[in-house]
């Protein structure tokens, strides 16, 4: 077991910060499965935490407009968009998407078999309309395919961007959360480098924006779930795709909803961040990935920064020694 203050392997980070009898870890356990990348995640984030918008503009590589997580982002769904060329490698395990080519889906199929749902009753067959609905190869991988995921800051068990903050402007909160205070920030950067998942900046405007210069991320709502209330992006999720609680009982539900996945075909389901002897000793924000993370624009091993820093130390405080050595050896040998 790790001892308090360290920098790596498993431990309780709200009593390794100095809580003597801190609640249950809190956390996000996001399924991409049922994203519907419909953004009231993002739109509740910006509303409850007064982040400037992103504007309308899309990025003309994607249908979305705000690309990445930064610091008037702290919530992000990525449009995983992958024409034809890329479906195939990256195969699911999964049923197409659309009938096959040149064929309708009988009426009544549901959303989880081969073809699509039958219009609702009353409602125009929108599949007629659109010409058949999604085409599929001969090999019945469809011709394009979305994937969607809510990113947010993974508040790491070991937060590198804490370690070297050097004005204490970065915490640890009771929950084992990671929180920026904004009056604290001096805005040296210095968390940026550090971050593995690239999840924290300055905030560089727009003009009149609150804390241009200052280092932001999500603070998985601290003002909220202080009062017993739901982060402002679960709260909001229609799908329940984001999902806020103890994270041991979402650990739990998490590995059953990979179960169930595998079970029924999907092959390529795993979690993201889950396992607590990897890089950063697991995350209080993790995911249910259908792909690999790469596809997601996830770092595949992150590693947090600053778990070489005591070897590190101790070798420069080696070469250290040895130089004075050195030194007193050749002023030693000068006198004679």
């Amino acid at each position: 077991m790790a001892g308090r203050n360290s920098l790596f392997g498993p431990v309780d980070p709200a009593q390794d910060a100095g809580y003597e009898a801190p609640p249950a870890r809190k956390g996000f356990f996001t399924d991409t499965s049922v994203c519907i990348g419909c953004k009231a995640c993002e739109v509740a984030c910006k509303e409850w935490n007064l982040l400037p918008d992103d504007g309308f503009d899309l990025l003309g590589s994607s249908y979305d407009n705000t690309g990445a997580l930064g610091a008037n982002t702290w919530r992000h769904v990525a449009f995983v968009e992958q024409p034809a060329g890329r479906v195939a490698p990256v195969s699911l395990g999964m049923p197409g998407v659309g009938p096959p080519a040149g064929a309708l889906a009988p009426s009544g199929a549901s959303a989880g078999g081969l073809g699509p749902p039958a219009p609702a009753e009353g409602a125009p067959n929108l599949l007629e309309a659109l010409d058949g609905g999604t085409e599929t190869e001969g090999d019945g991988h469809p011709d394009f395919r979305w994937l969607m995921s809510s990113n947010v800051c993974k508040h790491c068990t070991h937060a590198a961007c804490l370690d070297v903050c050097p004005t204490g402007a970065l915490f640890r909160t009771e929950f084992g959360t990671v929180v920026v205070q904004d009056d604290v920030c001096n805005g040296c950067g210095y968390c940026v480098a550090a971050c593995p998942f690239g999840v924290i900046e300055r905030r560089k405007g727009p003009a009149g924006a609150r804390n241009v210069g200052i280092a932001q991320k999500c603070t998985l709502c601290y003002d909220r779930i202080g009062d017993g209330l739901e982060p402002a992006c679960a709260k909001a999720c229609p799908t329940e795709s984001i999902q806020y609680g103890d994270l041991d009982e979402l650990r739990e539900r998490a590995d059953a909803r990979v179960r169930r996945l595998q079970d029924e075909g999907v092959e390529g389901a795993r979690l993201y961040g889950h396992d607590p002897h990897d890089g950063v000793s697991g995350t209080g924000a993790f995911f249910l990935l259908l792909d690999e993370p790469e596809v997601y624009g996830l770092p595949p091993d992150p590693v947090v920064t600053t778990r070489d820093l005591p070897q590190m130390f101790n070798r420069a405080g080696m070469a250290g020694l040895a130089l004075l050595a050195g030194a007193a050896l050749s002023f030693l040998g000068g006198r004679r």
